[in-house]
């Protein structure tokens, strides 16, 4: 049998490329059922009798395990095979969908979805971790997790225009039976078109360590999300002190996960990997990148429905120079790191972002809508240049036995730059909002008419429609209350950008 070396030199390009496409099916599934679920939960609830938290759970018990099983399911990759792992893990979800499909109960479903959670945590730390294998030289690999990350973009985008089609045709199970084909496909070629990729030296799986961390990510995450639950500015912020309570716990049990990774001679997540300042710069630059770019892509989406006034339908085709210039600048990035070193690319793409989020301001602070639609695709395309090459960095930098380690630090990087960016976006936004009426409002309102305007943008806008006949006046108050609100966060976003850019000047600057 050959050397792992010999067979990474000796694995044929063109049998890399089709095994590229065969891996492009998990990311589309594992993305798009983030959000296809959305359009279905309506439907589903009626017809399961779901009470509102147990749709809540149905929604969000998907990313909750996925994010908690992460840091786990990379460092079994490296002990058991990416490959073994991708393929058990994507029959795995096969089965569930099917499961989810037929469910018969809230619980039932539930519990699918929480076990569909921990199938896709399988998934993302072994496609990357193969990228590397499959593509040794580095011009290659950064073209291949760009097409990757594009595959996951569009994954995402699609999910609800899919999930509108299905139901419009079918019934609400038809969303999770379309996962179903591509994992098929991928059980069924995976063994004959990917490589293995496996370091038997990795050691055994701290099985204490697994409960800290998939207990504190989830702890993390799911007060995280019941806080954006109450400050995404459609209602007020939760005044239940549990959700901030399960965030410090969250954070007190994954010191302790880090604490006993210190100590272990075979950790669950080598520490090690953050010695290398251009492995902690990247992974920051995800944290804050996603707390900046994706609270404003949130943000702007509301944006364009109550301030803008488009329907959710025209809204959404809004939203796509956005996610075509994030595609364009993920496959560009490849083509630029030719002509210029990684970091120069990457610290240029961080600036662009910048100077988008300087844009949208000003687009909102003038009223044009097409300019601030302009704006937020410079952003996608400065984020979609730089996260291409983040990626690389992370993963190529790790050493050989930590390969999967490394890849789902960057997935957990991501997840939480995704929450942090939602709740702090939402809460800018809501916090501006009111400070906005406090000082532009005008006097003589009575105290029901400005407690209702303060209570939730969503309630503002229908008492100031409903007051007087919709007095211009006052709908143009609760418009400008909500723009103030995203232009601040839109220079706060540049503002992250920045840092992130001074944070890889920094890290790489010498090499």
């Amino acid at each position: 049998m050959m050397k792992r070396n010999d067979e990474v030199l000796a694995y044929p390009r063109t049998r890399a490329w089709w095994g590229l496409a065969l891996l492009v099916a998990p990311m589309l599934a594992v993305a798009s059922d983030l959000t296809a679920l959305f359009f279905a939960v309506p439907t589903l609830t009626g017809d399961l009798g779901a009470t509102a938290t147990e749709s809540l759970w149905i929604v969000h018990a998907y990313g909750f395990l996925i994010a908690g099983f992460l840091v786990t399911m990379g460092r079994v990759s490296d002990r058991v095979g990416a490959r073994r792992l991708l393929l058990w893990g994507a029959l795995a979800f096969a089965a569930l969908s099917m499961v989810a499909a037929f469910a018969w109960s809230p619980i039932s479903l539930v519990l699918a979805r929480a076990l569909l959670g921990v199938a896709g945590a399988t998934l993302m730390p072994s496609l990357f971790s193969l990228l590397r294998e499959m593509f040794p030289d580095d011009d290659r690999r950064r073209l291949a997790i760009a097409i990757m990350l594009s595959a996951f973009t569009v994954g995402g985008a699609i999910g609800p225009l899919l999930g509108g089609a299905l139901l419009e045709a079918f019934w609400w199970g038809a969303i999770f039976l379309i996962n179903v084909p591509p994992m098929v496909v991928l059980v069924a070629l995976g063994r004959f078109a990917l490589p293995e990729r496996r370091q038997p030296q990795a050691g055994r799986v701290d099985v204490l360590s697994v409960g800290l961390s998939v207990a504190g990510m989830l702890a993390v995450v799911s007060g995280l999300q019941e806080i954006v639950a109450g400050t995404d500015g459609r209602t007020a912020p939760t005044s239940s002190w549990l959700p901030w309570i399960l965030v410090v716990a969250g954070a007190v049990t994954i010191t302790a996960f880090v604490r006993r990774q210190r100590r272990l001679a075979d950790p669950l997540f080598d520490l090690a990997l953050l010695k290398d300042r251009r492995v902690t710069a990247a992974l920051l630059t995800l944290l804050l990148t996603g707390v900046g770019v994706v609270g404003l892509f949130f943000l702007f989406t509301q944006h364009l429905q109550w301030v803008g006034g488009f329907t959710p339908f025209i809204a959404g085709v809004l939203t796509l120079p956005y996610i075509g210039a994030q595609i364009l600048g993920s496959l560009i990035a490849p083509a630029l790191v030719r002509r210029f070193r990684s970091s120069s690319v990457i610290f240029s793409g961080l600036l662009v972002v910048a100077l988008g989020g300087v844009l949208a301001a000003g687009a909102v602070a003038i009223g044009t809508t097409a300019l601030l639609v302009g704006a937020v695709a410079v952003i996608g395309l400065g984020h979609g240049t730089a996260l291409a090459l983040v990626s690389d960095a992370i993963i190529s930098s790790a050493p050989e036995d930590r390969v999967g380690s490394a890849a789902a630090a960057q997935e957990v990087g991501g997840e939480l730059g995704t929450a942090l960016g939602i709740a702090i976006g939402g809460t800018v936004g809501i916090v501006v909002f009111r400070e906005s009426l406090e000082r532009l409002a005008p006097t003589g309102l009575s105290e029901e008419i400005g407690a209702a305007l303060r209570s939730s943008i969503h309630e503002a806008f229908a008492v100031a429609r409903a007051s007087a006949g919709g007095a211009p006046p006052l709908v143009d108050l609760v418009q400008d209350a909500t723009a103030n609100g995203f232009m601040v966060y839109a220079l706060i976003s540049a503002v992250l950008a920045g840092v992130a850019a001074a944070i890889i000047a920094v890290a790489f600057g010498r090499r």
